[in-house]
């Protein structure tokens, strides 16, 4: 091809080339092979093998660590992961979008291991869901071994991204479909995802103000403690092109990266070592930054615990004269390790704030400390890694909520439920699972979505129809979306006494077309309602509602369960068809929602 490029060009060339390389192009023009006796011809395209489909998102990059990349101890630079993991997702998310993308905000990163020199780092990002005009990508980081072949993750990172038009303009961005079991599950969990990133701010706020007015300064000898001022530094970078993608825009992985640099220094400065980055905490960008930004990067360490510190970093953009008022950009919180010779974290010093601000950023350290244990334990960790009943309190609600609605969500998109059986309109399902059976039990109904939604959301009209249920008094109302309650039900058999519950029950409408209402359920512990002898405190791990509609006045009901090892017999002996209870009780849910039904409707004729 660059021959005849060449020949266009006025350039000379030999024609027993040119003749070549147009045979070669066109293909050979010898006669073709006679075939053997018996040899069959083989069918256009024989050699080349059948690929799965792949997610049109998708984008994978794989990038060798070279010294250039490194630290000291010859790992992988984290401020040059950064980058690679925003340039792998904001490709992703362009894909989708067909237009340029920046970066909005990241979730928490947390870094299980360090890279090698010599090590390929695999990155994976493709599109979870798409919304109005931002999206929700995520990302996969594993590192491979060329030697031993061995293969290990790093990271899974969840980053949202904001598609814009000409002039920085919102641009509003197609629906996404999701093909595969796994993309499904994203699909469904991004919308709860989302919720949380909305409301963390606000969520962050109350909790501080709390924390603050609770949290007392660490009492101190005085000798050990390291001044915080002693660990402040400030840098300043400027854009130049290479940091910016083709709309002049600094990459938000290019940002990060400066951030991150800032804060091991700081971090360097408390522990007289090479600390390791553990932990970013959720940021969002507060506003762009273009090339011939001079931008501030300010980093101290706000508090120490006994084998982590927190730094906390900031970034604000000034233009050529420096004397214009900064743009915030981004705040960020970074947790650091020092790790000895073994692998294992050492004993660090004590920080002593300054007096005001200082005083103000350490207790406020210790109360995110408090919030990100809460986040990694409830939200981050598996379904089945999550105690049953995990304490409530207003710190972690806005987790418990998620991991409730989420894990019903995730339940829900299980692609393996086989028809158990059939009577009358009442289909009843089970998953087996290595751990779990759960059994989902469905039907259409002639009623609003919305109402049904409204109607099973309360529990405390349930014993009308749910023969089981004794009783469900409301204990707190968290938000219009989130109450607990305490439930008292039927003796089980070969128990003498009744069982109690205390259930969370999260309730979420949909967030778009074809999305179900959900009302999900999970047990929490509260300190008012300990276990009483006069009940068998029971708990329940995963069920709910989700309702779809189907027309204006049809909607599809179905209830799930991940059943516990109590009710395992209750539910194999009704899969089985030696008893119809479920069946029967989920007939008594429809007449009690055809009731309310006709009920509203001569309400409204009154």
């Amino acid at each position: 091809r660059c021959l005849l490029k060449m020949v266009k060009g006025n350039i000379v060339v030999p024609e027993e080339i040119l003749s070549f390389c147009c045979n070669g192009l066109q293909g050979s023009t010898s006669p073709p092979r006679a075939r053997e006796p018996g040899e069959r011809e083989e069918a256009p395209g024989a050699m080349a093998s059948p690929s799965p489909a792949r997610n049109p998102t998708e984008v994978q990059m794989s990038q060798l660590v070279l010294p250039c990349h490194t630290n000291h101890r010859g790992e992988l630079s984290t401020g040059q992961l950064l980058k690679w993991i925003d340039t792998a997702a904001c490709l992703s998310a362009e894909r989708h979008a067909g237009c340029p993308c920046v970066t909005a905000s990241m979730d928490d990163i947390y870094f299980e291991h360090t890279i090698s020199v010599g090590q390929v780092v695999n990155i994976k990002a493709k599109v979870n869901r798409a919304f109005n005009s931002s999206m929700e990508v995520g990302i996969q980081v594993s590192y491979e071994d060329l030697c031993s072949g061995k293969h290990c993750s790093i990271c899974k990172a969840y980053a949202t991204f904001v598609a814009q038009g000409p002039l920085g303009s919102k641009v509003r961005l197609k629906p996404l479909t999701p093909q595969t079991e796994e993309e499904k599950i994203e699909y469904s969990i991004a919308a709860e995802r989302r919720r949380m990133r909305l409301v963390h701010k606000d969520t962050l706020k109350d909790l501080l103000t709390r924390s603050t007015q609770e949290t007392e300064l660490e009492t101190r000898d005085g000798s050990g403690a390291v001044p915080a001022e002693k660990t402040r530094v400030e840098s300043v970078e400027l854009v130049l092109p290479p940091h910016a993608n083709h709309q002049g825009n600094t990459f938000g992985g290019q940002i990060m990266a400066w951030m991150e640099n800032v804060a091991t220094i700081a971090a360097s400065r408390l522990c007289h070592a090479h600390p390791t980055l553990r932990a970013i905490e959720m940021f969002h960008f507060r506003g762009p930054s273009q090339v011939g930004d001079r931008l501030v990067l300010k980093a101290i360490v706000n508090n120490a615990f006994k084998n982590s510190m927190e730094v906390g970093v900031s970034a604000e953009a000034y233009g050529q004269e420096m004397s214009s008022s900064p743009r915030h950009i981004n705040s960020a919180f970074m947790t650091f390790v020092v790790l000895d010779q073994e692998g294992h974290p050492r004993t660090l010093p004590m920080v002593a704030p300054e007096p005001g601000d200082g005083e103000r950023r350490y207790r406020e350290a210790s109360a995110r400390k408090k919030i990100r244990l809460d986040r990694k334990y409830v939200v981050s960790c598996k379904q089945t890694e999550v105690p049953l009943s995990v304490p409530w309190d207003q710190s972690n609600k806005v987790y418990l909520s998620y991991n409730n609605v989420s894990a019903l969500k995730l339940l829900v998109a299980k692609a393996n439920w086989a028809l158990a059986r059939e009577k009358e309109k009442v289909r009843m399902y089970t998953l087996e699972e290595d751990k779990f059976l759960s059994f989902r039990i469905e039907m259409s109904v002639c009623i609003a979505a919305s109402r049904a939604f409204s109607l099973l959301s309360n529990l405390r009209r349930r014993h009308e129809w749910d023969s089981h249920y004794v009783s469900a008094e409301l204990v707190q109302k968290v938000d219009d979306d989130d109450m607990i309650y305490h439930v008292v039900s039927q003796k089980l058999r070969h128990e003498n006494k009744p069982q109690d519950f205390v259930i969370l029950a999260s309730r979420r409408k949909p967030c778009s077309k074809g999305d179900p209402y959900v009302v999900a359920f999970r047990s929490v512990t509260l300190p008012t309602h300990p276990a009483r002898a006069e009940f068998t405190r029971g708990e329940t791990l995963c069920s709910g509602f989700c309702i779809w509609p189907e027309s204006e006045e049809m909607s599809k009901v179905a209830y799930y369960n991940q059943a516990m090892p109590g009710y395992l017999n209750y539910v194999t002996t009704n899969v089985a068809g030696l008893s119809s209870d479920i069946c029967s009780t989920f007939e008594a849910c429809e007449k009690f929602l055809l009731k309310n039904k006709e009920d509203l409707i001569s309400r409204l004729q009154d």
